[in-house]
């Protein structure tokens, strides 16, 4: 085949190889970020030739033979079988893909750690350290914890997860070695990929506003067109404005008439013009005569009803309610 596929284009050929009926049982046993993944790959394959389709269709029924040769007796009489009947050269590469598979994700105890415990573990560690640490962690607990870090480590740490690259393993050994006393070591074998422009994006869309804004002050100076970067792709409450007056309407509908008005509290007046402009003139009177009964409000009170709002937003991205334009000609869809 001329064009090298990659692992999930593998998978979303499979799919539509195997038909609908067939297709449908799989994703039954896929997570929501695996469905999510396969379903784009698939609606972006385009056309297939008969040539890949019997090359994919082909590996995999030797792959499921493989792991049925493992399961038997081990990955040594799996690969003297395969090198029997597939040749020394197909039976390492099929192997390979098998014993990847069967890895032990990297800091996969870690991932289980409450993150006010971990980061007990590592506040003292290098920058880095915590960095790599968080591109493992779920997004929830990463947010947590980069939270809790200084305001004058947050920058630098978000900066480095953006930044991150690939991971050798002995990098990974390393930082294992360091939280073997307090957590149980684990034995990644190879590169991993982590880090990147969306795995911060996600950490911070979790995070509060204050840290936020902390973050991204401090890398507007640091690294303004990292800071871009990351703004273009992150949603906050302000950004409510950049949907249309039906997707405003939808939100309306769906969020609390008092988080709207703590929200509005720390928002900047174009906002509230704009929310104001989707609603009945009863009804947005009625908004501004609840701000102004509610008095001084605390901080973090509105923070947290923006953050509960932008939820909704999410909700109404996943369903395909609202679009949500990212600048230039391109437009994400959710």
């Amino acid at each position: 085949m001329a064009q090298v596929l990659t692992g999930i284009q593998k998978a979303a050929i499979l799919m539509i190889a195997l038909g609908s009926e067939n297709s449908a049982q799989i994703v039954k046993h896929l997570g929501d970020a695996e469905i999510e993944q396969l379903t784009l790959e698939m609606a972006n394959v385009g056309k297939i030739s008969p040539e890949q389709r019997d090359f994919v269709v082909e590996e995999f029924h030797q792959m499921c033979i493989a792991n049925d040769y493992i399961s038997k007796g081990g990955i040594e009489y799996a690969r003297e079988v395969l090198e029997r009947a597939l040749g020394e050269t197909r039976a390492f590469e099929i192997i390979s893909r098998l014993s990847t598979s069967l890895k032990m994700r990297p800091f996969d105890l870690v991932r289980r750690t409450d993150p006010k415990q971990l980061f007990s573990f590592i506040q003292g560690e290098h920058p880095q350290t915590i960095a790599l640490i968080m591109t493992h962690l779920p997004v929830d607990k990463a947010a947590t914890l980069l939270a809790s870090l200084g305001q004058d480590r947050q920058a630098d740490v978000a900066k480095r997860v953006a930044t991150m690259g690939r991971t050798s393993p002995e990098v990974l050994k390393e930082i294992e070695k360091v939280l073997e006393r307090k957590i149980s070591s684990l034995a990644p074998t190879d590169y991993t990929a982590s880090g990147g422009i969306q795995s911060i994006v996600d950490v911070l869309n979790r995070t509060d506003p204050g840290t936020v804004k902390v973050v991204m002050d401090a890398l507007e100076i640091d690294d303004p067109d990292l800071a871009e970067q990351i703004k273009r792709q992150m949603f906050v409450f302000e950004d409510i404005v950049v949907l249309d007056d039906r997707g405003i309407q939808l939100v309306l509908r769906e969020v609390e008439t008092k988080d709207l008005g703590l929200a509005l509290k720390g928002s900047n007046p174009e906002v509230a013009q704009r929310i104001q402009a989707n609603m009945s003139s009863r009804a947005a009177q009625m908004l501004k005569d609840d701000m102004e009964f509610m008095g001084p409000v605390r901080l973090r009170d509105v923070e947290e009803a923006q953050q509960r709002i932008v939820k909704v937003i999410r909700k109404l991205e996943e369903s395909g309610a609202v679009v949500i334009s990212r600048g230039g000609s391109d437009e994400i869809i959710y």
